[in-house]
């Protein structure tokens, strides 16, 4: 159990750059406290106790405007970013490492019994006001638009766009490899590419990636410059790149500067 309460607070402070610590996110943060009472709930729902895993339920609806059926199946390492308006419906299934935005619906399309909402594999992220609907398969990997409706099976690694949704790309495992690639790059010069995503058809996300490329070619260069000039006898200095968060002025240093407070 606390292992669990662990892992679902290190994830939220992974992939939210404004949770400062755990206890910010464990006092704090709505879509951890929704993930917190539906677990209670959920183990209340499969023992019987149906009608107050509801109640319950609805006093979580109330107090973090995140509505999950208890009867729904969350998996491990589950985020739900802002959290207002998600709605995840009873026979819903989400795998591990999935992320979700607000106004996020796991809707059904039917009034009969049996499953009857969507099922999410593992790494699924679903953009803000997305809408995923019917007793439907979203494949790993895949990215859901932000205000997006899907209708039909999502394959792995595919980014899906508007009304109805459709596939925008796949992601390949050389994808894969150059996004980690880009990451590595950018930790070094210090940037931070927050909100900015090859998965998704943003052109300034492109344009930085781009950028990071650049960077990463340049250097490769610059190495095979200095490995020559080695091997011809000169000396060539190691110096560390420097991380842009130590290049900025502190906040007394930047006052005086601006012509002070």
């Amino acid at each position: 159990m606390f292992q669990r309460l662990r892992e679902d607070i290190q994830c939220v402070r992974e992939r939210d750059p404004a949770a400062r610590n755990a206890f910010e996110v464990f006092t704090s943060y709505p879509g951890f406290h929704a993930l917190l009472m539906h677990r209670c709930n959920h183990w209340l729902w499969r023992r019987g106790l149906r009608w107050l895993a509801r109640f319950l339920s609805l006093f979580a609806r109330w107090l973090t405007g995140v509505e999950i059926h208890p009867g729904a199946r969350i998996g491990r390492r589950f985020f739900i970013d802002h959290g207002m308006g998600v709605v995840i419906g009873e026979t819903a299934e989400i795998g591990d490492d999935c992320t979700l935005y607000h106004g996020v619906t796991l809707g059904g399309t039917s009034w009969e019994a049996g499953k009857r909402h969507p099922t999410l594999a593992n790494d699924v992220v679903v953009g803000a006001g997305a809408k995923i609907l019917g007793p439907l398969q979203v494949g790993t990997g895949a990215r859901i638009g932000s205000n997006a409706v899907v209708l039909k099976d999502v394959p792995e690694g595919a980014t899906m766009v508007g009304i109805p949704a459709r596939v925008a790309g796949v992601r390949h495992a050389a994808a894969d490899s150059d996004a980690r690639r880009r990451e590595a790059v950018a930790r070094k010069i210090g940037f931070d590419a927050y909100g900015t995503t090859a998965d998704m058809p943003d052109p300034v996300a492109r344009a930085l990636n781009a950028l990071l490329d650049h960077v990463h070619v340049t250097d490769q260069r610059l190495e095979e410059i200095r490995t020559a000039v080695r091997g011809l006898g000169g000396e060539v200095a190691d110096r560390p790149v420097p991380d842009i968060e130590d290049c900025k002025l502190s906040d007394d240093a930047a006052d005086e500067v601006g012509g002070g407070r």
